[in-house]
């Protein structure tokens, strides 16, 4: 006797809708409620969106690398209406080429003086710290922080950094762990499920 087969025959009623796709990313509530009510995002560059290193060239060109999900994390929040905004120390053409290649329109470079240009970009968009979070891994980072609705920190980050952070990634710096405080603002907004049933329709 042949052995039965349990799967059922094809046809259209059996395709799966992948618009009903329960998302497999969770964080713990009182994480969420925290991060409610943000509307900007600041991030660093150096040991954030990147892993910190510094490649120069003989001839003093500074090189860094960036991870694509942290490029789409900024793309997905400016779709939600989270404004993301970049501070940094340093200034170049390749990193003023990544963030216009990911549409980041807010910035400040080359300043080591967070704070008051964090303030500028608030006063720019018409908002305050209450609804502002922050993503730094050290020193220099601590004052925009400290002041953030919500503050997020790599691994990696000094001490310091680690001890005021709401949120610590689980990812690496320049590994996604940019990505995944775009993630936790994007659920934390109720922006998360309709953006990826946007892709899965």
């Amino acid at each position: 006797m042949g052995r039965a087969c349990c799967a059922a025959p094809f046809n259209g009623n059996v395709l799966v809708n992948l618009a009903a796709h329960h998302p497999a990313l969770a964080f713990a509530p009182e994480l969420l409620l925290r991060a409610q009510g943000i509307r900007v995002a600041f991030f660093d560059v150096d040991g954030v969106l990147t892993d910190g290193g510094l490649y120069i060239s003989a001839e003093g060109e500074t090189l860094k690398r960036f991870h694509t999900l942290d490029g789409h994390g900024l793309k997905l929040l400016a779709r939600a209406g989270i404004v993301p905004c970049v501070i940094s120390g340093r200034d170049s053409a390749p990193l003023r080429l990544r963030l216009r290649a990911l549409g980041v329109q807010h910035l400040r470079l080359g300043t080591e003086d967070k704070r008051p240009a964090a303030e500028a970009l608030l006063a720019e968009l018409g908002l305050d710290w209450s609804q502002a979070a922050a993503m730094g891994d050290d020193w220099p980072h601590l004052p925009v922080m400290q002041r953030a609705a919500f503050a997020c920190a790599p691994p990696q980050a000094h001490a310091e950094v680690l001890a005021v952070a709401h949120h610590v990634t689980q990812a690496a710096a320049g590994a996604g762990a940019g990505r995944e405080f775009c993630d936790l603002l994007l659920v934390a907004g109720g922006h998360y499920r309709r953006l990826l049933d946007e892709v899965l329709a």
